[in-house]
């Protein structure tokens, strides 16, 4: 069991990869220098800008943001969340991909987002990720952190898909990252609610960096990057100008909670299982990708 500071990171990025990542490293260092062990970029951290140089960027990007995640983790000596970054995918389509990297540089982690953000919704602006964007064909993962704790890992428009925190608590996580490009009209409304609702139901804590403000034509953003704890109570918000939310994270706190409401223990239609397995009220995703 463990005591550490998390960070949950905010930004305002733009089309510009250079201006992004020296902001996220300013921000990085912020965070450590404060204590943190563990931080969370947000999704979309080195671009925010059209579909199709995001397309044109990605090999350059992919390489660009793993080998900043590794160089920034190693520099400071933080275990690190790069929430989102495109991958080549083929046919003229990305993978929006999360990596975990540890003190030392090493990968912890990678997930592929699974749930892509294909909504009208009334600010005029239309959302298909789909069109651009490869969904991943794996359930995102649970590791072990040294000396901190087990992290599950998700990406934004997950946070609607309670299953999916389901099977990350009981493939034993103890905190859910949910780092986000969340837009301002949505955000307003279904934001914390919804981070609230997975850490309430998980009983877990909850980091969700997020992108802030206006980032290029018409996208804007909602802000408000969160730390939450296992009640569902809100430790730290960022509000809605670029910066962090930092608060410790307690897992022996976690698990008095847990054994207080013991919700994950009395779940009937799951159970915690070994990790070759998911969660049998997930079962539809793997059905779905046979």
């Amino acid at each position: 069991m463990s005591s550490f500071l998390a960070a949950a990171l905010q930004l305002t990025s733009t089309p510009d990869p250079d201006a992004n990542l020296a902001a996220a490293e300013e921000q990085i260092e912020l965070a450590v220098r404060r204590g943190a062990e563990l931080v969370g970029l947000p999704e979309n951290f080195a671009f925010m800008g059209d579909d199709q140089r995001r397309i044109e960027l990605a090999p350059e990007l992919a390489e660009r943001c793993s080998r900043f995640l590794v160089t920034m983790a190693r520099r400071y000596q933080v275990t690190l969340l790069g929430g989102g970054f495109p991958v080549p995918a083929g046919e003229n389509l990305t993978f929006n991909r999360a990596e975990l990297v540890g003190v030392e540089g090493q990968l912890l982690a990678r997930y592929d987002k699974i749930h892509l953000f294909d909504v009208d919704i009334p600010d005029g602006v239309p959302y298909r990720e789909s069109a651009t964007v490869k969904p991943g064909s794996d359930l995102p993962p649970v590791v072990e952190v040294p000396g901190l704790c087990r992290v599950g890992l998700s990406i934004c428009y997950d946070v609607r898909f309670p299953e999916l925190y389901r099977h990350l608590a009981a493939a034993g996580a103890d905190l859910l990252m949910v780092p986000a490009a969340f837009t301002a009209y949505t955000g307003k409304d279904h934001w914390q609610v919804l981070l609230q609702s997975r850490a309430i139901e998980n009983t877990a804590y909850v980091i969700a960096p997020a992108q802030t403000g206006l980032h290029y034509g018409r996208r804007q953003t909602h802000g408000h990057a969160l730390v939450i704890d296992p009640w569902g109570i809100v430790l730290a918000d960022a509000g809605q100008a670029p910066g962090l939310a930092m608060a410790p994270v307690d897992t022996d706190h976690g698990e008095r909670v847990r054994a207080q409401m013991p919700s994950l223990r009395q779940d009937r239609k799951s159970t915690r299982l070994n990790s070759s397995h998911t969660v049998i009220s997930y079962a539809v995703f793997c059905l779905k990708k046979k």
